[in-house]
C-alpha cells in the first residue's frame, strides 16, 4: 500500500518532506529486515488465559528464579466484557519458558478502597527491571458508586464516564518479582488542565535507558466522545517514585490525514535497543501501515522525536499458528515485547475472537516467537 504524508502543519525539510514537530516522516531509516518479517508462527496454547475471566494486555519479565512472569489485566467473565473499567486487577502468572502456558499464581495488585486512586480498578500493567527493583506500572482509578457485581452487573453510562475519566498512570514497587509491591500514595503521572492531556493519564509505556540510568515513560491522553484522537506523551524520571518530568508539551505522535479524520495511534511498548530507542506501536486507521490494527515500527535517539522506518509494518491481525491455520483476529491489542539483552524475542497481544469488534466470546493473551537471526 503507498503510504500518505500525514501533516500536522506546513513545517518543511529540505527534502521536500513534511514533518511534525516531534515526528520526522520525511527522513526514514532503512532496516533491511522488516519487523514483520521477523515473526514466526504462535504456538497453539501458548500465552495465558483462563476459562472464569476476561484477559487482556500483558508484560512478561524474567524473574529472580529464572522462571517467567506475567503482569496481566482479569475481570470475571461474568461480569461482561465491559466492566474493565471498573473491576479489572492485575494478576501474576507464571512459566517456565516465554511462551507458557502461564499459570496464575497471585494477584498482585488487589481491590484496596475506594479511598485510594487506584483503590477500585488496575489495569494495564508493564513491568521493568529497575537496577535491583522490579517496577510495576499500570493504571488504577476509583470511584464513588457501587462496584458491578456478579449478582448485578449494571452501570450506566453515567457512572462508566466516572471511572474512564479517574484513570491515572503509576507504578508499585518490589524487590521480588513475587512481591510484595508497594503501591504509591498518588499516581506518577496527572492530568494538567487546559492541555492536551487534561481529561486522563493512561496505558503506561516505561522504559530503562541503561546508559544514562534514565525512566522513560510514554502515557496516553484523550479527550471523551465519540472517536477522540489517542495522543501518546512522554515524561523522564530518574527515580521510580518520581518526579516525572514531562520532556513535551505536545503530543509525541500526532497525524492529520487531509480529506480525512484524525489517523492515530496508541498501545506503544518501548525498548532501549543499547543505541537508541525503539517502539512498536497499534496503527488506530491503518493509514500508516495499510493494516486496520496493525503495528508500525518506530525509532529515536531521545524519546521525543521519532522516525517511522522504511519498512513501517511491525505486526499483523492475520496470525501464522504452528498447526498450519491462519486466523484474522478479532482485535490484537496492548502489543508487548519480551526484549532480552536488547533484542526482542517474543511478541505479547491482547486478543480474543468473537462476532465482531468488541463483542468477544473470550479473550487471552497470545504469544508469537521472534528470529533473532538478523
Amino acid at each position: 500500500m503507498k503510504r500518505r504524508n500525514f501533516i500536522l502543519n506546513s513545517l518543511l525539510i529540505g527534502t521536500g518532506a513534511t514533518v511534525t514537530p516531534n515526528l520526522l516522516l520525511g527522513a526514514k531509516s532503512k532496516n533491511e529486515i522488516a519487523f514483520i518479517d521477523r515473526i514466526l508462527p504462535a504456538p497453539v496454547g501458548g500465552g495465558y488465559q483462563d476459562p472464569d475471566y476476561w484477559i487482556w494486555g500483558s508484560s512478561v519479565i524474567k524473574g529472580e528464579d529464572g522462571k517467567y512472569h506475567m503482569f496481566a489485566s482479569r475481570w470475571l467473565k461474568a461480569l461482561g466484557f465491559g466492566k474493565w473499567v471498573t473491576n479489572s486487577e492485575v494478576v501474576h502468572a507464571v512459566a517456565d519458558t516465554p511462551v507458557g502456558p502461564y499459570k496464575t499464581v497471585e494477584v498482585a495488585l488487589p481491590v484496596r478502597g475506594k479511598e485510594y486512586w487506584d483503590g477500585l480498578c488496575t489495569h494495564n500493567p508493564k513491568v521493568v527491571k529497575y537496577k535491583d527493583k522490579y517496577l510495576l506500572y499500570y493504571f488504577g482509578n476509583t470511584y464513588d458508586f457501587r462496584q458491578p457485581t456478579v449478582d448485578d452487573t449494571s452501570l450506566d453510562s453515567e457512572d462508566r464516564t466516572k471511572a474512564w475519566m479517574n484513570k491515572r498512570v503509576g507504578v508499585a514497587i518490589s524487590d521480588s518479582v513475587y512481591g510484595p509491591w508497594k503501591r504509591l500514595d498518588k499516581p506518577v503521572i496527572e492530568p494538567r488542565e487546559g492541555h492536551w492531556d487534561a481529561s486522563i493519564t493512561s496505558n503506561p509505556a516505561p522504559v530503562v535507558n541503561v546508559k544514562t540510568g534514565e525512566i522513560l515513560l510514554m502515557y496516553k491522553s484523550s479527550t471523551y466522545g465519540k472517536r477522540p484522537p489517542l495522543l501518546l506523551g512522554v515524561a523522564k524520571a530518574t527515580n521510580p517514585e518520581g518526579p516525572y518530568e514531562r520532556l513535551s508539551e505536545e503530543p509525541i505522535f500526532r497525524f492529520d490525514s487531509p480529506g480525512k479524520e484524525r489517523v492515530d495511534v496508541e498501545d506503544p511498548f518501548v525498548w532501549w535497543n543499547g543505541e537508541k530507542y525503539e517502539a512498536i506501536i497499534k496503527d488506530r486507521s491503518g493509514e500508516i501501515c495499510g493494516e486496520e490494527g496493525g503495528g508500525i515500527h518506530a525509532w529515536s535517539n531521545d524519546g521525543v522525536k521519532w522516525q517511522l522506518f522504511d519498512k513501517v509494518k511491525a505486526y499483523s491481525r492475520d496470525v501464522l499458528w504452528d498447526d498450519g491455520r491462519i486466523t484474522h483476529q478479532n482485535h490484537f491489542e496492548r502489543p508487548f515485547l519480551l526484549v532480552e539483552n536488547g533484542v526482542p524475542t517474543h511478541l505479547f497481544a491482547a486478543t480474543g475472537n468473537g462476532p465482531k469488534a468488541w463483542s468477544f466470546d473470550k479473550t487471552w493473551n497470545m504469544v508469537i516467537p521472534l528470529s533473532t537471526d538478523f
